[in-house]
């Protein structure tokens, strides 16, 4: 008969099944990749913030992906690197220390999607109602887009969260890398009926939403340059949405494998390192993109690097 702990506060976290001799290759890897993402995307924040040429509605919705870019990194892969270097059996976690881990979580996620979304109506009246953007994008509107990505994202997040913590817990091992609402739920011996049915519904809402207004807005686009004889303007839509559109579909792609992947339990290696490649691959690739084909961007960081190696020289 199997034992159960009813309602503890020391869970076990699997954390990453790795041989001892590729602990170290992993620990490198992953370590090197978190530098990467907290310097690409500071420097992203520092050059927009401290450039005034770059007071941007476009720049500054952009400021708020590297800004999660760096919460949901930073929650999750300095815990998991420390992880690495002890011994299966000594990787506990506190269960409020989880809960918090979830929450961040799915707020990287969420935000994800409603941050490209509004990032998509910036690209919308740009394009195709150019003469009112000034108008229309003020810097109120950019507030306003701002706290309703991350405020949507935060309350269908805190109510999947709410769900899960009311629930009675009769077991401690997280069977991910790292917390996360399916794992944290998974503790429990009651009912998770509507736990799986918010899950659900949270899941397809927010898709449904997000791949909506891509198509939507893209569609517009479109059919603004097919009819515009402005040259100037096919050539300005295609690159900024060129971008706009690959950053996205890293995000929606990274994220479908995983999920994918449930379907799988052979693949159940590969299923966490793909949790884990979720937060790292867009994280990486949207400053970099988004720093190569912005003209401006790329510019005034190549510009910088030069003043401050200058100073180093002198």
């Amino acid at each position: 008969m199997e034992n159960y702990t009813y309602n503890s506060f020391t869970l076990h976290l699997e954390g990453l099944p790795v041989t001892e001799d590729s602990v170290y290759p992993a620990f490198l890897i992953i370590c090197f990749s978190y530098l990467f993402i907290m310097f690409a995307n500071v420097g992203i924040i520092v050059i927009v913030c401290i450039e005034k040429s770059l007071h941007q509605p476009m720049y500054f919705l952009f400021c708020n992906l590297s800004v999660n870019d760096i919460l949901g990194n930073t929650n999750m892969l300095p815990r998991l690197l420390s992880d690495l270097l002890v011994p299966p059996s000594e990787r506990l976690i506190s269960y409020y220390e989880c809960v918090a881990q979830a929450f961040t979580t799915h707020m990287f996620g969420t935000t994800s999607h409603t941050i490209l979304m509004i990032m998509a109506f910036d690209r919308y009246v740009a394009i195709c109602n150019p003469l009112r953007y000034a108008t229309i994008m003020t810097n109120k509107m950019v507030l306003k887009l701002t706290a309703c990505a991350w405020g949507v994202a935060s309350v269908l997040v805190a109510i999947l969260l709410g769900l899960t913590v009311r629930l009675n817990r009769c077991r401690t091992v997280i069977t991910n890398p790292y917390c996360d609402n399916a794992s944290l739920f998974k503790l429990s011996c009651e009912s998770v009926f509507i736990n799986n049915v918010y899950g659900l519904t949270f899941t397809v809402v927010l898709l449904t939403s997000s791949v909506g207004s891509m198509v939507l807005t893209y569609t517009k686009i479109t059919a603004v340059c097919l009819t515009s004889k402005n040259t100037s303007l096919n050539s300005k839509a295609l690159k900024t949405c060129s971008t706009h559109l690959c950053l996205y579909l890293i995000m929606f792609c990274s994220g479908m494998v995983p999920i994918a992947l449930h379907r799988f339990p052979q693949y159940t290696f590969q299923k966490k390192v793909w949790c884990i490649l979720v937060h790292i691959i867009p994280s990486t690739f949207n400053p970099v993109i988004y720093g190569v084909q912005s003209k401006e961007i790329r510019q005034i960081g190549f510009s910088e690097w030069i003043i401050m190696n200058n100073l180093h020289l002198c």
